[in-house]
């Protein structure tokens, strides 16, 4: 017998000799007898014969999800409801998940503990839908939302959502599951998450995501338990490289807690991955977040790692990373640059008494992202566009804009068009792209931008190569024209069949738009150590 046996024989005897409350496990509370009763606030209708579970709420409008007596656990809640598109459900559209805000107010506080618009407490960002699989947030297919926090009061619970949309919230159903409790440690903390944004980051100082001060009696104070960040890049090259800060308890000099990259901070490495784990994630990503315009949103959940403080926490994070070298003062691709990227978060944390405000929250049409781009519209395209072998016509819905998509139904290999696009003589420094439409029945072309073949973007050069425009569902991807601004004058981009996938059904294309995505202009430094 040799000694890794032996070591696993005597490994196995002391698991089973162990006690067994040494191996309690996550379910195990589940065996053990509670006081506690369960109940439930739902949009069911009190009619037994009838269907109709769902609400509208009105532009404007703020609507009571839940008013609870306490004391009690809220242990999960569920939303789902329209898509922003028009639909079957609501003909001229609905609100979308930025445009509505859900708070909650713990013990008749008149501020909510939680303030936030509802995609970004789920982590998506910037108003689009996503899927998330976590261990307190679930999003089955960007639809059917579901929290897992645990949320305690001790005399009062109340949720709100209100509509800052111009359009209705649309057969909204929710169900707020809690218990009733006989009482509740005097120690319970309350759960807090509190939504922030720059629109662009600040020079000069990290990017903040929460200033906490509890009102405990400095034995225990609270815990940070989470991060989601969305991000847009106003630069090319990789955002990333920004450390996360943790100031525990009034420390100010320098950080309690300090990491070692954006991407490190939410468990990733080497850049952005998309795909969601238990405790960290990336829901949404456009390309590597390495390119100007590029979106992405990414989560992070403090629950085996808590960050403990007893008097007060800030959480910070730098907005540093590589930087172009038509954006640098050294006129060099620079590594370590402070950049200007469009930043917008959810802190969670749990906390003894109420918490501090440490913003305001801005309004819907505040919180969309400023438009960066001058967009020659697929309306304007199609009145320009000569074909072979194909037929075009103006497609609308989402995901795409102005009046749609020019939808381009081939023929087959050989199919062509031409379509035709003006610059004006004023447009500023940009970077021109084309959002396109991948699909289950889009074939493979190649893209040129007058007679010059375009391509994949390789150690900041433009490599020709045919584009398979495939995909299992419909999504809009950017595709870069030019590294370098076009200049004024007329333009001609040329789209040639060449084949399709095998698993594509057909040979089709869809053009959003042409948009040439605006320059800073500015000339940055890259970081160093101070001048003496």
């Amino acid at each position: 017998m040799n000694r890794f046996t032996i070591r696993c024989l005597a490994l196995a005897t002391a698991l089973a000799a162990a006690p067994a409350q040494a191996q309690s496990g996550p379910l195990d509370a589940l065996t053990r007898p509670s006081s506690a009763v369960s109940a439930r606030i739902t949009s069911a209708a009190p009619e037994a014969w009838s269907n109709r579970d769902n609400r509208w709420v009105k532009p404007g409008e703020v609507f009571t999800l839940a008013d609870i007596k306490g004391p009690g656990i809220i242990r999960h809640i569920w939303f789902t409801f329209a898509e922003p598109a028009p639909s079957w459900i609501s003909k001229d559209g609905a609100a979308d998940h930025s445009e509505i805000v859900l708070r909650m107010y713990w013990d008749g506080a008149e501020l909510p503990a939680v303030e936030t618009p509802l995609g970004d407490f789920f982590a998506a960002g910037f108003g689009r839908r996503a899927p998330i699989q976590s261990v307190p947030v679930i999003v089955q297919g960007g639809d059917s939302y579901n929290c897992f926090w645990p949320m305690p009061f001790f005399k009062s619970a109340r949720i709100t959502l209100t509509n800052e949309s111009t359009k209705p919230l649309a057969a909204l159903y929710y169900m707020v599951d809690y218990t009733k409790e006989d009482k509740l440690p005097a120690d319970s903390l309350y759960f807090c998450a509190q939504y922030r944004q720059e629109f662009p980051t600040k020079l000069g100082s990290d990017y903040l995501l929460a200033d906490i001060e509890s009102s405990g009696d400095g034995a225990s104070g609270g815990q940070y338990v989470g991060t989601v960040m969305s991000v847009r890049s106003r630069s090319p090259e990789w955002f990333g490289e920004g450390d996360e800060k943790f100031y525990i308890d009034g420390d100010s000099a320098a950080p309690t807690m300090q990491g070692t990259g954006t991407e490190d901070y939410f468990l990733n490495a080497w850049g952005m991955e998309k795909g969601c784990f238990p405790y960290n994630g990336v829901t949404m990503l456009d390309g590597w977040l390495g390119d100007l315009g590029n979106r992405g949103t990414m989560y992070r959940w403090h629950i085996p790692d808590a960050v403990h403080f007893r008097k007060s926490l800030r959480v910070a994070i730098e907005h540093n990373g590589w930087m172009s070298a038509d954006e640098t003062s050294t006129g060099k691709v620079e590594g370590h640059v402070e950049r200007e990227d469009d930043f917008a978060t959810v802190a969670f944390w749990y906390q003894r008494g109420q918490p501090k405000r440490f913003t305001t929250l801005p309004s819907a049409a505040e919180r969309r992202l400023p438009n960066l781009d001058h967009i020659i519209e697929g309306r304007d395209l199609l009145a320009s566009a000569t074909t072979v072998k194909a037929e075009l016509s103006l497609q609308k819905g989402s995901p795409w804009t102005g009046d749609g998509q020019v939808f381009i139904n081939a023929g087959g290999v050989g199919s062509s068009v031409d379509m035709r696009f003006t610059i004006p003589a004023d447009v500023k420094p940009h970077r021109a792209f084309i959002p396109i439409t991948r699909a289950p029945d889009f074939g493979a072309y190649r893209v040129f931008l007058d007679g010059q073949e375009i391509g994949d973007i390789v150690d900041g050069k433009v490599v020709p190569r045919s584009i398979d425009f495939y995909n299992a569902s419909v999504e809009l991807q950017d595709l870069v024209l030019s590294l370098t601004p076009l200049a004024a004058g007329e333009h001609t981009l040329r789209f040639e069949c060449i084949g399709k996938n095998a698993a594509s059904t057909s040979y089709k294309l869809g053009v959003d738009s042409v948009r040439l995505r605006g320059r800073t202009g500015a000339k940055r430094p890259p970081l160093g150590p101070p001048k003496p």
